[in-house]
């Protein structure tokens, strides 16, 4: 069989546009059917005077409904900006950490916004640690992993990896207690303590002129490098794990169970994919990585002080000492950030590996972030009929009309069954989010990288939008390995 049969393509479906009704999003229906109640009432109370009188008022409305803003309309930007600027009203734009502010409670992690009740904890064995959420009722383990270079591989195994890492989601997806699944792969400052590390257990100083050349260089490239973490979070559902967790003793202990059940077939099938496990996170661990990415310049103190080369922390140190949040960005520690929604991906074919401008963009800190939310067979497979006959019924509306035929809803039809096929075939359906977070030292470097990761996001057929007025959030839920969606 020819390479060229083993050439592993992918190609996404257009995000569909199509509202709850008439192609209006819930906020626009909102909109029209107030503007519609006031004109009824206005037509009994004054009669047709009344109605052309309050003309300005029915054309603002019209404005509200169609007039669109980085592909949104004004209807669906009033909630988001009306809550940025009532927390703005409020003073919670802003996040200070005082020393009397720590938590005493055991495992809690220091964190702004509604992250605050989340709870480092550690399994009874010791071995692994999870974020709890009380709240949303997820118990949340994340594992590193490491590989070899994608787009050094020959195509036939580029091919099977992504066969596996697909088989791999449909696996936890069919438990039916998995609420999702995060991947994040990160650059980080490097402090250097690795190489020193090494040095230290390998190296031989006192060679003439070698030993102190290669200290020498030690010192000055380590600091400079950008190495490459990447993380895979998976959180439990309690709720639809209850029976389970109820037969494994209940509790914390019983979902740590559930979890660990989970953990044997889950590296496997990650191994099946191209893709090393390195270790669950610990409880003190995941701080680190949450501490790191509010605060790049202190993983290399936390490096340090670890005798295990691996950075932890305290979860009551875990989050930011400040936090600014801008309609554009978001400031913290040592970094400024800003966060990005992949509104569109590449609707022709393209490579397995197109991702790889974005992830190797020179000179760019970020993080990248991507979210599956597992759903029910039986719920996606009537989402898929429902999406075919809308498709159906507006295509047969235009021909009524005498109007001509819609190529984007031919291919939306054309998607909708290719999606239908795949979940008869046994794939698993999950609500696919990528998110971007570029990090820089200073608002100027942070435009310019912005600017680099658009120009690589074009180039690979990505459309990404900034995430304007709700940055805040969108970071807690890109930069850090909660799988939180």
């Amino acid at each position: 069989m020819s390479t060229a049969e083993f050439v592993s393509t992918v190609r996404f479906p257009a995000r569909s546009r199509r509202g709850v009704l008439l192609g209006l999003s819930p906020a626009q229906l909102s909109v029209v059917g107030t503007a519609g109640a006031l004109l009824l009432v206005t037509m009994v109370t004054t009669g047709l005077t009344g109605a052309v009188l309050a003309t300005p008022l029915w054309a603002l409305a019209a404005a509200v409904v169609l007039i669109r803003y980085h592909s949104r309309s004004v209807a669906d930007w009033a909630p988001i900006v009306i809550r940025y600027y009532l927390r703005r009203a409020k003073g919670q734009l802003i996040w200070l950490a005082r020393p009397t502010s720590r938590p005493r409670r055991d495992g809690l992690l220091h964190l702004p916004g509604t992250d605050a009740s989340l709870r480092a904890v550690t399994s009874p064995d010791g071995s692994t640690g999870a974020v709890h959420d009380p709240q949303r009722g997820t118990l949340t383990a994340a594992v590193r992993v490491s590989s070899r270079a994608f787009a050094l591989l020959d195509a036939p195994t580029k091919a099977a990896n992504v066969s596996g890492w697909g088989r791999a989601l449909a696996a936890l997806a069919r438990t039916g207690y998995i609420q999702s699944v995060q991947v994040i792969e990160r650059t980080i400052p490097d402090s250097g303590d690795a190489l020193q590390r090494y040095w230290a257990e390998n190296g031989n100083p006192d060679a003439p002129l070698a030993g102190v050349v290669y200290e020498e260089l030690l010192a000055a490239a380590g600091p400079t490098a950008a190495p490459h973490e990447a993380y895979i979070a998976v959180s439990l559902d309690l709720k639809k794990a209850r029976r389970l967790i109820g037969e494994a003793g209940g509790g914390l202990t019983g979902a740590f169970t559930v979890l660990g059940q989970l953990v044997p077939g889950f590296e496997q099938s990650l191994r099946n994919c191209g893709l090393t496990p390195g270790g669950w996170l610990t409880g003190g661990e995941f701080a680190a990585v949450i501490r790191s990415a509010y605060d790049p310049k202190s993983l290399a103190a936390m490096e340090q002080w670890s005798e295990t080369g691996r950075a932890t922390a305290s979860p009551a140190a875990a989050g930011p000492v400040v936090l600014r949040e801008e309609p554009n960005r978001v400031l913290t520690d040592s970094a400024c950030h800003a966060v990005y929604w992949i509104e569109q991906w590449p609707r022709s074919e393209v490579s397995a590996g197109f991702l790889h401008s974005l992830i190797f963009s020179a000179g760019v800190r970020r993080t990248l972030s991507l979210h599956y939310g597992p759903d029910d067979l039986d719920a996606a497979l009537k989402a898929v009929q429902r999406q075919k006959a809308t498709i159906v019924a507006d295509a047969a509306e235009r021909v009524r009309k005498g109007q001509v035929d819609s190529e984007s809803d031919t291919q939306e039809y054309a998607d909708a069954k290719t999606h239908e096929r795949e979940l008869i075939s046994g794939h698993a359906d999950v609500d696919f989010t990528g998110l971007v977070v570029i990090s820089a030292d200073n608002p100027e470097d942070l435009r310019r990288q912005c600017a680099t990761v658009e120009t690589a996001c074009s180039s690979e057929g990505l459309d990404p939008r900034l995430l304007i007025w709700e940055q805040a959030e969108s970071f807690s839920r890109a930069a850090l390995p909660l799988a939180r969606l």
